[in-house]
């Protein structure tokens, strides 16, 4: 899917007019790749919104008409505003339908995973991977199926099996997500054992205490043989 988007060329450059362009509707921009200069533009917030809200997210690939100049773009660098979200400035690199180009794929979670059903919860490590491909060959996501996933098990990188013609760059070894015990069943059960160790010691040191108790009856009574027996030997 490719989107149409118009932009404008902009002479001036600092805060000062990126602030006017943004009060009236516009996001700054630049423009820049295949060895052309960096071109300062302008495009349409809500056009731009528009395109990133697509399925296809920060991929998608927009035909980006300057003028009579006609670029095919992806968005890179995008800035927003961290307290209302807006857009506030955004890269836009020139690409070629026949030259892979290297992206960022976001990862989402299907099933239902036997070990959350025992208790478990999937812990995320990688919300994204990094790939090569054809323009035309970006995924707009990779799926993880975690219906077999148990607990303890985890789905890794390298168990992903990927379009034809996306290379997959993030290493095979990363872990995307593991299904694991609750921290607070980990943690009663870590209580529950040293409970087992106390209990265990105090009922050694009743036992060791009940064996003194005999062992000390007993020299009496010995004592006492021996005087009845010395007495009666007078």
């Amino acid at each position: 899917m490719e989107f149409k988007l118009e932009a404008e060329k902009r002479d001036g450059t600092g805060k000062g007019v990126a602030r006017k362009l943004r009060a009236q509707g516009q996001v700054p921009a630049v423009l820049y790749g295949h060895g052309m200069a960096p071109l300062s533009v302008a495009v349409d917030a809500k056009d731009l919104g528009h395109a990133l809200h697509t399925d296809a997210g920060a991929n998608v690939l927009v035909d980006l008409h300057v003028g009579s100049d006609k670029h095919l773009v992806l968005a890179r660098e995008i800035q927003r505003n961290h307290l209302r979200g807006d857009l506030v400035h955004v890269d836009f690199l020139v690409i070629r339908r026949d030259e892979k180009i290297t992206v960022q794929i976001p990862i989402i979670v299907e099933g239902e995973s036997p070990g959350v059903k025992q208790g478990g919860v999937v812990e995320h490590h990688l919300w994204e991977l990094q790939a090569e491909c054809l323009p035309g060959d970006v995924p707009q996501n990779m799926v993880v199926d975690i219906s077999k996933l148990e607990i303890g098990d985890s789905f890794r990188i390298g168990d992903l099996n990927p379009p034809s013609g996306v290379d997959i760059q993030t290493p095979e070894e990363e872990t995307i997500l593991s299904v694991v015990t609750p921290q607070v069943l980990e943690v009663e059960a870590a209580a529950e054992g040293e409970e087992g160790a106390v209990a265990e010691g105090e009922e050694g040191a009743a036992a060791e205490g009940e064996g003194g108790g005999e062992a000390a009856s007993e020299t009496p009574a010995d004592t006492s043989s021996s005087e009845e027996g010395g007495g009666g030997e007078g």
